[in-house]
């Protein structure tokens, strides 16, 4: 989750905009037994300087003290400003999205115009009051974004790699550096592929630029691992090439093949290498815009799914969810309104389908998928207002019930999303769907909900799901596909990640804008994956008609 801040004037724009590395050594052993689980969390002060808003956070990397995070993030760099920055680590100890729970490893604080100007900024990890960690440290890099530039999709395999486990094969794995102010900096990890010598890892989408600085000619450095979960990966060996080399040896379709080499053995008479990595797809291509696909005529469809399940409290009580106080909207009408007055925008008839779920209704029946409006045929609300309007006349109509099942509403928006992708051969990209689910706790119908993500991830669909109330979310974080892919029930893994979750109370001292900044930073990023996906490209822009 990469949201960009806003932090620049009204009347002007940013000089650049950079990304942003981490990479940390020595960590502190915070687990008895292992290595520490580390994660780092970017903020940035707000142009007010009275907080510090998170940006976003690194994978995590188990059993690790020396980390070195792939995840980058991009902030808007003002040359004419005082940006604070401020990094801190974290061992993940649990899967909640708070990280006061988690053990802290040590923070830093500088500004923008330092990081920029050092390059790397490196430093040591402070405590909380000031003083230092006792040896951990940290190194920024920053690099300024080239937006448009050209994007390389690849495929690797391996055949006849060194086998380093004892019992049973090795678990091997890709990392990727480019060479950054005289050394190496890591750009890419592949997945682990358990027990092979023969592994054959996912294709994977990187921009020219992160994976060589835009220089088809600069060095690209290709190491491969063997996995141990106690973070002590064995070596297994590595190649260097340039991806102007890749892109010659791959022309006409053919496979590049590369000896992976470990250094250390060369000196054995017989020794060959420790394998072979074959480059079997690579295709350079510029990536189209988000904004390209909006000028091309695709609509955003966009449709709210609200939990009436009794948890939420009696309607009539005032520490109910769902309670209606005519002085201030609760917490599900205020997200309703965040989220929904920007994708409006998107929509040209403004008409939004809003469904409920664990209600009974006036029939004395259960629904796990219901129109709010009690109008089945047609369920759509005219504006946002609309649709607060429809929720608020609902909840006195209904009794709260349940069970929590929200596959019911993930599947019903997925039909028509369905539909749009069965028209996409003649109309291009021209619908994309986001569904709002709105739910006060834990999701009674996990596996089937995470089956139903894995369907609706092949579809022009992306799911934003806002926890309401202080119940524990933690089940919501795994379904965001932010620490690796998600899988259904039976073991099929997402085609991509469509999922973004944050808790309301995350933002009750925020203002509306921040909610749906959070929510929605990652949807046009997600909306551009799925047409890539679907090799769609966006429809030119209508000429303009002068009068």
């Amino acid at each position: 989750m990469n949201p960009v801040p806003q932090l620049g004037g009204a009347d002007r724009g940013p000089v650049s905009r950079v990304e942003l590395r981490i990479e940390c050594k020595a960590l502190k052993k915070k687990d008895e037994f292992s290595k520490s689980d580390p994660c780092a969390a970017l903020y940035m002060l707000n142009r007010k300087g009275q907080n510090w808003e998170e940006i976003g956070r690194t994978e995590l990397i188990k059993n690790c003290h020396d980390p070195k995070f792939t995840r980058a993030f991009r902030v808007d760099y003002f040359f004419e400003e005082v940006q604070k920055v401020k990094v801190e680590v974290y061992d993940l100890d649990n899967e909640t999205a708070t990280l006061e729970d988690d053990d802290f490893l040590g923070k830093i604080e500088c500004n923008l115009g330092e990081i920029v100007s050092r390059n790397p900024y490196s430093g040591p990890l402070l405590k909380k009051d000031g003083k230092p960690m006792g040896g951990s440290t940290i190194s920024i890099r920053s690099e300024e974004v080239k937006e448009g530039g050209e994007m390389v999709h690849m495929k690797f395999s391996a055949t006849k790699l060194d086998n380093k486990d004892f019992l049973g094969k090795s678990d091997p794995y890709l990392e990727i550096s480019k060479k950054a102010s005289g050394s190496w900096q890591v750009v890419h990890r592949t997945e682990v592929i358990k027990n092979t010598l023969n592994p054959v890892w996912r294709p994977f989408t990187l921009s020219v630029h992160a994976m060589c600085g835009g220089n088809k000619s600069e060095d690209i450095k290709f190491d491969c691992y063997d996995y141990d979960s106690d973070g002590s990966h064995d070596f297994i060996g590595t190649f260097t090439t340039t991806l102007a080399d890749m892109e010659s040896n791959t022309q006409g379709g053919k496979e590049a093949s590369y000896p992976c080499i470990n250094p250390k053995k060369q000196s054995k008479k017989k020794y060959q290498n420790s394998g072979v990595i074959h480059l079997t797809e690579l295709k350079i291509f510029k990536r189209p815009s988000f904004l390209e696909f909006v000028y091309g005529g695709m609509q955003i469809n966009f449709t709210v799914g609200i939990d009436f399940t009794g948890s939420n409290g009696n309607p009539s009580s005032p520490n109910s969810l769902h309670y209606i106080n005519p002085y201030q909207p609760n917490e599900y009408m205020q997200a309703i309104q965040a989220v929904g007055n920007v994708c409006q925008d998107y929509d040209t008839d403004k008409l939004f389908p809003a469904l409920g779920f664990g209600a009974k209704l006036p029939d004395g029946t259960v629904s796990m998928e219901f129109a709010i409006n009690f109008n089945p045929s047609n369920p759509y609300c005219a504006g946002i207002g609309g649709v607060l309007e429809a929720y608020k006349a609902c909840i006195q109509r209904v009794a709260l019930y349940g069970p929590t099942n929200v596959a019911p509403i993930i599947y019903h928006v997925a039909r028509f999303a369905e539909q749009a992708q069965r028209e996409e051969g003649t109309k291009g990209a021209h619908a994309y769907f986001i569904l709002l689910l709105l739910t006060d706790g834990i999701i009674t119908d996990m596996d089937k909900t995470r089956d139903a993500i894995v369907y609706a991830s092949g579809l022009p669909m992306s799911l934003i799901i806002v926890g309401v109330g202080d119940a524990d979310f933690t089940d919501m974080n795994f379904l965001d596909g932010d620490d690796g892919v998600l899988k259904g029930a039976n073991g099929k893994p997402a085609l991509r990640d469509i999922v973004q979750f944050v808790p309301f109370r995350d933002f009750r001292m925020s203002a509306s804008a921040e909610l749906a900044r959070n929510v929605l930073a990652e949807v046009p990023q997600q909306v551009v994956q799925y047409y890539e996906m679907r090799k769609i490209p966006p429809k030119p822009r209508p000429a303009q008609t002068q009068t």
